[in-house]
């Protein structure tokens, strides 16, 4: 992707400017981001609200520890082999796949409810037992597809405007990052079973797959996939993590931390609103004279509070890209960090610093709005992950750092489980929040900054 590719006049400072530039987009980065646009309306639909659904089919919130755990295994194991498989097969085939796959997924979850108790050999499965089993296949795109996707923008993209790229695809998925949760939180205000409800936002799900995969696969344009050597088996894992470029290092290590973190508290943020405050939204609403009364309950509620993360995400990601360019990507990617480690203590207790100054409701608003500038650094921090790598290589780098990063993370989720159900949600958030920090002053001391961009 050319610089006049990225825009008319080489600027792009908003969310607006990537879609008036829609139709200026390489053909391959197209198709890539309107599937990114179609999975993550999907996983985004469902996999924040996956606690509470979990809680109501019976299980503790330990158990909801342990769902993340699992989805941080996930996260570990399969961007490698997806990597080597896209760079192998090429991007449009590995995609498709992984599409298919993730779209099973959505489907498990829509049936759990109606599987019941199973007993098997004696043993009684629990119906929740089925969301993780839903879950092992509606990562399969984001997580197998993850090198894929990377690699992709790397083959049509300057060196010099990765984070740009990055920042086009990032800001069409994170629009469905904005929709995905608003439009689930009207689906369950349809019924009042919280149960009932999500099986309607699973349904849509399912359909955002199929109609995700199918487009990915017709559209895309295989003719400039660039296609590495046969998997070698664990003897290339070794390699590719001894041969893994050096400025990653410090960067994997910052990132490790403040992933572990936020992994140790993720799962329960929509607990936080439905259990812990358990604060919907109620207010009155006066348009040509006459009077709407707005109810939501505190799960639809959630969905529009990721809607106002997402919505300062969009607003800050392309002008954060942009800003990179002039002062270099670790600035951008540190003040990402930041957010990140101080977003949970914020969360457990900014709603009583802030109560005798607004509303809980409001000030729930006022927190995700800032939890949204964590994002503004996703680009750069992409860039900075693949922009070392060799070319036809992409994938397998990508997948090697995630592999390592997402291994070490994956006990953070049950840790925060344990300390969710056994000794309180505030120790949970405030241990998560001091590994956070760790993490970002590790990152802004011995960070290493992507050449292209000095």
């Amino acid at each position: 992707m050319s610089q006049e590719q990225i825009s008319a006049d080489g600027e792009e400072t908003g969310p607006l400017d990537t879609f008036r530039n829609f139709f200026a987009l390489e053909r391959d980065v197209l198709v890539l981001s309107l599937a990114m646009f179609a999975f993550s309306l999907g996983f985004q639909m469902t996999n924040r609200f996956l606690p509470e659904y979990i809680v109501a089919l019976g299980a503790s919130g330990f158990v909801v520890g342990l769902f993340g755990t699992v989805g941080n295994i996930i996260s570990a194991v399969f961007p490698y082999p997806g990597g080597a498989i896209s760079d192998r097969i090429g991007s449009r085939y590995s995609l498709t796949l992984f599409g298919l796959i993730s779209t099973l997924g959505f489907g498990v979850w829509l049936v759990t409810p109606n599987l019941g108790l199973i007993t098997v050999a004696g043993i009684a499965i629990q119906p929740w037992f089925w969301i993780f089993v839903g879950l092992l296949l509606a990562q399969g795109w984001k997580s197998f597809g993850l090198g894929a996707t990377f690699a992709v923008v790397k083959q049509a993209t300057d060196p010099s405007r990765l984070a740009a790229g990055f920042a086009s695809t990032e800001t069409f998925r994170r629009t469905a990052f904005l929709i995905g949760p608003v439009l689930a939180a009207v689906l369950i205000g349809l019924h009042p079973d919280f149960t009932v409800s999500f099986q309607y936002v699973l349904a849509v799900a399912v359909v955002f797959g199929v109609v995700g995969t199918v487009a990915q696969h017709v559209l895309y344009d295989a003719s400039e996939d660039s296609i590495g050597g046969s998997f070698e088996g664990l003897d290339q894992i070794r390699r590719d993590l001894r041969e893994m470029p050096r400025p990653l290092r410090p960067l994997l290590v910052g990132d490790t931390l403040v992933r572990f973190a936020n992994g140790m508290v993720y799962v329960f943020f929509v607990l936080v609103i439905t259990q812990f405050y358990e604060v919907g939204f109620e207010t009155t609403v006066s348009l040509a004279g006459v009077s709407y009364g707005i109810d939501l309950s505190p799960e639809a509620f959630f969905g529009y509070l990721l809607g106002v993360e997402m919505l300062i995400a969009l607003l800050s990601m392309a002008p954060a890209a942009k800003a990179a360019e002039r002062v270099g990507l670790k600035p951008v990617v540190a003040l990402g960090f930041a957010v990140y480690a101080l977003f949970p203590v914020v969360l457990i207790s900014g709603p009583e610093f802030l109560a005798s100054l607004m509303p809980l409701s409001w000030a729930m608003i006022f927190i995700f709005a800032f939890s949204g500038l964590r994002f503004a650094g996703l680009p750069s921090h992409k860039a900075l992950i693949v922009g070392p790598a060799e070319h036809g290589a992409g994938g397998r780098v990508t997948g090697t750092y995630y592999l390592l990063r997402n291994t070490i993370v994956i006990p953070s989720a049950v840790l925060g489980g344990y300390l969710w159900e056994f000794v309180s949600p505030e120790m949970a958030f405030t241990i998560a929040a001091v590994i956070g920090v760790v993490g970002t002053g590790y990152f802004l001391v011995f960070g290493e900054e992507f050449e292209a961009y000095v």
